[in-house]
Formats: structure tokens, C-alpha cells, sequence
């Protein structure tokens, strides 16, 4: 929880590729054509393979398109690409027996295969619930046994939403009925003598994707007789730069804690723009293990051997890693918000253009603060300053005056202790900054004494230091600053590894009962704009994941609207605060019968303005009424050109046009009251 340290797992074969141990963490996707359509998918395999794809899944609903898969397959083979193919199986079991014939690795998706009707309400006495689970073997027992003698690898993929009936009566649809479902095919494959698996927990809700990995891995660890490869993702990830930063936030997260040996991006676009994606998530632990020279086969007597080798105690995580709790703080008056405690998450923004600027740092201060909106729209709430001399806080005043009332959102910064000093009754929020290895000016405490306008921010600028550094420091501070009795404090430590000097800090604080409420603050200086969302995404995502953080605040080298929304969406992947509607749209594959994209983008032109509506929009009922989870609405495929549209769950409207589908679901939306009008 506190430095990246990754899991050593059994390597698993893929044809030509080998997953876990130390290999590098692999990028996968999956082709969106029909299985049946030959020569569209593998001209889709082979744009896959150009843009460096190093798995490829197919979906497989019925025995002819297993079959095609040796067409598929050969193609491939006759083109000179060798990246392996996974068949990716749902309901049927004979198509899976058949697909295994043609593929490297084989997906099944406990909660649908060999699984009794979908979404009742039955109740399951202990005689029942031990039948099915006796049907599920002998259905899923000449799979393993089949994928054994060709040589195939299989992943264990439970989806959140998609569990079985029998599943969800005993544990409820959440992460600990995901990790069951998937244990007992494990318990299976092994009582077989066969190890060639890895797992997947996916979610389009971050927190409970977060979650059931790492408690997969808790009791899949503790109970099975190796530790297995996991393939990571979060599925209906949607489009754009959301898709973009649930996926890293999710993905990431679990990298950070060093889980993780395969992805896939899940973006309702073309398949071959999640690649770049992937691969620019798993490069720094790639590029980790290069430097740490990890790399080669590893016998499985090592990995046993290390698995059961005697491990000191853990230390304890300062958070649930299994369910969401939000960190108690306290409540902050600050510029007329409160911050801390059960408050909405605030976000800040610091300000590019130099204060010497005038017109440019005032035009810069409105466009973010966008006074004209609504108060909950999605906006900086403040904007930070940088005063680096007494003619900074000449400008700085200056600033104020022209902004008038709004003056009070603006926050500055320093690390010059003279400076800082005379900013306290200046500004809403005065920030300082305390410099790794500098020696921390005695007179600072003195300082915080009495009344003063401004609230206090002090942050930990980390470089080099361990993680532990700016938790050592900043609890000192806290400590004599508690006993002073001030109230109005924030804490915040900006660092490339924001996530483990982050926890250490809460770690710190929980450890003396400490409350003050804390920023997590991020600069980020990336040329790649891709580079900027997945890192800041990964590094505060994952905090408020975990219940971490108060406020938000960012410096990056984005534009000023780039870096404000990617702020919020942030927030709103990791469900802490909704400001728009959250679409859970899936990526479409062959079994999608109508135009996923367009179909996407129309709803979203329509109803994006609908704050905190979650609507499902699915290829087909596979991604349906299950794996939406959580959602309000659905708009799910059907067949060619029909949908289905749902309310929660039910099924309200079968079969209708594609044509007409989104104005009959912006109708139900207004028939149960959740409609307003776009402002």
C-alpha cells in the first residue's frame, strides 16, 4: 500500500506470449465486428496488430461462429501475425468446445455460463444452491478438460451485474459475490489438475472494481493452490476522456498496488484507439521492472516458494480496501464553502499566466471561476496564485480589485515565509510550500497564531525523499499546530507519487487521531495530453477511490476547460461527486446489432446535462440489465435496428425501432419525474 512492490504470480501461457510472473503487463482489446464476418474481422485483427495490440478477443455466441474462428484464425497465421486470440464465451457451452479448438485462451463469464435463468428473485435453499453448483461442474468440467489438451489457457472473467441468480441470493450483487463465482471454477480447474488460469473483476463502477480485485486477491491467495495472473479492466468505461479516466483511474489504481498482468481499455469507440491508451497506462510499470531488470521465466517452484516463504506482518492500510469509507475530517469554512467531512469534494485550479499579466491573469481567473454558471456547475471553485515577490502581491491585489466579489475564490501560494506571512489577510486560502531538504523556518507556527482572514494550506513539495518523508513533517506540524489550537488547516503533499506519500500521511494522522482535512494536489507537466489524464487520473483517482481527500487541486500543462473537466471527471468516476450524467456505455462487439457509437452520441447530445442520471447504453443483453448494474435508465440491443429500453431493471419497452429509441427514453425519463430542461 505504500510503494509499488509487484505480485508474483504463476506464468500462464498464450500461444506465443507467457502472462505473469515477471513478463511485462500486456495490452488486449477486442474486435467489435460479427464473428461470422470473415474478412471484416480479420481485416479488424490485422489494424489491431499494426497498432501494437498484443491480445485479441473475439466474442463467440454461437457454435458457427466458434467454428469460424479456424477461418478467422488461419487468415491471421496465412498474414504472418501470430498475437494470440481469446474466444470470449458467455452462455453457451458448446461453443466454447468448440472455440477452444482455434484459440490461444478461452474467456467464460461465471455468472452466464451453464447459468439458470437471469434476474429472478428466487430464493436458494442449501440443497438447491449445492444442485446448481453441481450442474456448473458438469457443465464446465469437459471445458477444462478440453482446453488441457489443446494446450489453451482460460480466464475466469466475472463481470459485475451478471452473476448468477444463485449468486447474488446468498451474497447479493457485489464484489464478494464476484470473487465467489469466480472461486468456484477455480476450485474446479484445480480439483482437475489444472492451472493454466487467470481471473477478471470488472465493473463500470471504479470503486467496485477497485474493490473486488484486491479481494479476490486477498482470499484467491489464501485459499487456492497458486497465485494467478489477473487481467485488468473496467468495463463500459464509455467514450472520450471519461472512458479514458475511469479506465486509468481503475486500471491504475490496482497497478499502483502492484496487481495486474493483462488490460483491456473498454471504450465505445473504434477498438484500435484503446491501444495507444493501454499501452500509455502500463508504461511506467514496465519501464519499472526494466530498470529493476525483472524480466526472463521464472521457475513455478520460485513462485511457490516465495508464496509460501514466511511474510512479516502487513502493515495496515489508513483505508477499507474492500468498501468505501470516506476519511472523517473536519469542517472547513473556506471562501464561503465548507470542506471536510461529509461535504462536497471542491476543486481548485492554479492559474498559468504570470500575475505581472493583468489582463491575461484576470481574463484566465473568470474562464476558470466562470461566475456566469450555476454554483454547482462544473467550474474551478478557486483559483490559485503563485507570489514570488513583493510585486506579486502587488498584483495580486490589483487581481482582486477587478474581480470584485469574486475575489474571495482566489488562493495563493508561497514558499517564501515573509511573503506568506503577508498573504494571511490577503486571500481565502494561503498556501506553503515546504521544501524537501530546506530547513523549516521556527518562526512558521508563531505565525498561525491569532485570527486571520485566510484558511492554511501546508503542502510537502516531494521529490527524492521516501514516501514516509512528508507524513513525518507534516504530522510534526500538525501536532504543534493542534495544540495551538488553530482550526482552519489543510494539508497536502504535491508529489510524482502523490498516491503512497498521500496515504502515508493519512496513515500519520489516523495514528494521532488527527482530523484536519487534506488536498490532493497534483502537478503534472507531461507533453502528451494522454499522458497528463492517465497520470493524474491514476495518482488522485485512486485516492478518492478509497475515501481519501477533501478538495481536489490541479496544475497541469492542460487548456484551462482540458483541466477543469478532467478535474471533475475525476470526481465523478470515483462516484464522490456527480456534476453530469454518467453513461455506462459498453464497446460493442459482434453480438451488437445497431450503430453503438452513434447511438451513444446521440443520447449523449441530448441528455448529458441531466446531473447525477446514470444511463446505461448496451450492444445486447449480455452487457444488458446485469452488467449496467446501478443504472437508472438502459437502452440495450435486441437484434438488428431494435432496442429494448429499461427502467432499473425492468424491461419497460421490447423491440422497439432504433429510430425511435431515444425519444422513447428521454420519455421515460420525464414519465418518472427525472427530466430537466438543458439550461
Amino acid at each position: 500500500m505504500y510503494q509499488y512492490r509487484r505480485r508474483l504470480t504463476r506464468e500462464v501461457p498464450f500461444g506465443a506470449l507467457v502472462l505473469g510472473g515477471y513478463q511485462p503487463v500486456r495490452v488486449e482489446s477486442m474486435t467489435n465486428m460479427h464473428t461470422m464476418d470473415t474478412e471484416a474481422t480479420v481485416a479488424q485483427c490485422r489494424r489491431l496488430y499494426e497498432a501494437g495490440c498484443e491480445i485479441i478477443r473475439l466474442t463467440v455466441p454461437t457454435e458457427k461462429d466458434a467454428e469460424n474462428l479456424r477461418n478467422i484464425r488461419d487468415q491471421l497465421r496465412r498474414d504472418g501475425i501470430a498475437t494470440p486470440l481469446v474466444a470470449d464465451i458467455h452462455f453457451s457451452p458448446k461453443a466454447a468446445l468448440k472455440a477452444v479448438e482455434f484459440v490461444e485462451n478461452i474467456r467464460v463469464n461465471p455468472g452466464n455460463y451453464a447459468a439458470r435463468p437471469k434476474f429472478s428473485s428466487d430464493e436458494y435453499s442449501e440443497e438447491e444452491y449445492l444442485r446448481e453448483i453441481e450442474h456448473v461442474r458438469t457443465e464446465f468440467t469437459p471445458l477444462v478438460e478440453k482446453a488441457r489438451q489443446f494446450g489453451v489457457s482460460m480466464r475466469i472473467g466475472t463481470n459485475h451485474g451478471s452473476l448468477s441468480d444463485r449468486i447474488v441470493s446468498r451474497f447479493g450483487n457485489s464484489p464478494e459475490g464476484m470473487v465467489e463465482a469466480a472461486l468456484e471454477f477455480a476450485r474446479i480447474c484445480e480439483e482437475l489438475g489444472y492451472y493454466d488460469i487467470l481471473f477478471s473483476m470488472k465493473a463500470s463502477n471504479v470503486r467496485v472494481m477497485i474493490q473486488a480485485y484486491r479481494l479476490l486477491v486477498e482470499k484467491a491467495d489464501g485459499e487456492l493452490k497458486h497465485a494467478y495472473p489477473l487481467h485488468l479492466g473496467v468495463t463500459e468505461a464509455g467514450d472520450g476522456d471519461e472512458g479514458r479516466v475511469k479506465s486509468a483511474m481503475g486500471i491504475g489504481a490496482l497497478l499502483e498496488d502492484g496487481l495486474g498482468d493483462t488490460i483491456r481499455v473498454s471504450l465505445t469507440e473504434d477498438p484500435v484507439n484503446e491501444v495507444p491508451v493501454g499501452f500509455a497506462i502500463v508504461k511506467k510499470y514496465n519501464d519499472f521492472q526494466l530498470v529493476k531488470g525483472d524480466r526472463g521465466h521464472i521457475p513455478i517452484g520460485q513462485v511457490v516458494e516465495n508464496r509460501n516463504r514466511h511474510n512479516p506482518s502487513r502493515e495496515k492500510p489508513p483505508f477499507s480496501p474492500f468498501s468505501y469509507q470516506r476519511r472523517l475530517s473536519r469542517k472547513v469554512e473556506l471562501a464561503g464553502m465548507r470542506v471536510g467531512g461529509d461535504e462536497t469534494v471542491r476543486v481548485e485550479t492554479e492559474l498559468h499566466t504570470p500575475l505581472a499579466n493583468m489582463d491575461g491573469v484576470y481574463a484566465e481567473a473568470l474562464k476558470r471561476l466562470a461566475p456566469e454558471k450555476p454554483q454547482d456547475a462544473i467550474r474551478s471553485e478557486l483559483v490559485s496564485v503563485r507570489v514570488e515577490s513583493s510585486e506579486d502581491l502587488d498584483h495580486l491585489e490589483q487581481l482582486q480589485a477587478r474581480l470584485g466579489d469574486h475575489a474571495r475564490f482566489v488562493a495563493a501560494s508561497t514558499g517564501d515565509i515573509s511573503l506568506f506571512v503577508r498573504l494571511l489577510d490577503k486571500v481565502s486560502k494561503a498556501r506553503f510550500d515546504i521544501v524537501e531538504g530546506e530547513r523549516l523556518d521556527k518562526e512558521l507556527l508563531s505565525h498561525l497564531k491569532g485570527e486571520r482572514l485566510a484558511a492554511v494550506e501546508l503542502c510537502f513539495l516531494h521529490e527524492q525523499a521516501t514516501a514516509s518523508a512528508p507524513a513525518g513533517v507534516l504530522l510534526h506540524l500538525a501536532e504543534q499546530l493542534h495544540q495551538q489550537g488553530c482550526e482552519r488547516l489543510f494539508f497536502s503533499v504535491q508529489s510524482n507519487d502523490a498516491l503512497f506519500a498521500t496515504r502515508r500521511l493519512v496513515q500519520a494522522f489516523n495514528s494521532r487521531s488527527l482530523d484536519y482535512p487534506l488536498i490532493v494536489r497534483y502537478r503534472e507537466s507531461a507533453a502528451e495530453r494522454l499522458d497528463s489524464l492517465i497520470s493524474t487520473s491514476v495518482q488522485t483517482g485512486t485516492l478518492f477511490c478509497d475515501g481519501i481527500g477533501d478538495m481536489l487541486a490541479l496544475q497541469t500543462g492542460l487548456s484551462v476547460d482540458d483541466e477543469v473537466n478532467l478535474a471533475f471527471n475525476i470526481l465523478q468516476g470515483a462516484r464522490v461527486r456527480m456534476s453530469k450524467t454518467e453513461f455506462i456505455s459498453c464497446p460493442g462487439c459482434g453480438r451488437t446489432y445497431f450503430e453503438l457509437e452513434q447511438a451513444t452520441a446521440a443520447i449523449k447530445k441530448r441528455m448529458a446535462h441531466l446531473k447525477g442520471l446514470k444511463i446505461g447504453i448496451m450492444g445486447c443483453i449480455v452487457n444488458g440489465p446485469g452488467e449496467m448494474a446501478d443504472a437508472d435508465f438502459g437502452y440495450v440491443g435486441a437484434g438488428k435496428n431494435r432496442i429494448n429500453l429499461y427502467v432499473g431493471r425492468e424491461c419497460v419497452d421490447e423491440n422497439i425501432s432504433e429510430q425511435v429509441a431515444v425519444d422513447r427514453l428521454i420519455e421515460l425519463v420525464k414519465e418518472r419525474g427525472k427530466w430537466v430542461d438543458p439550461v
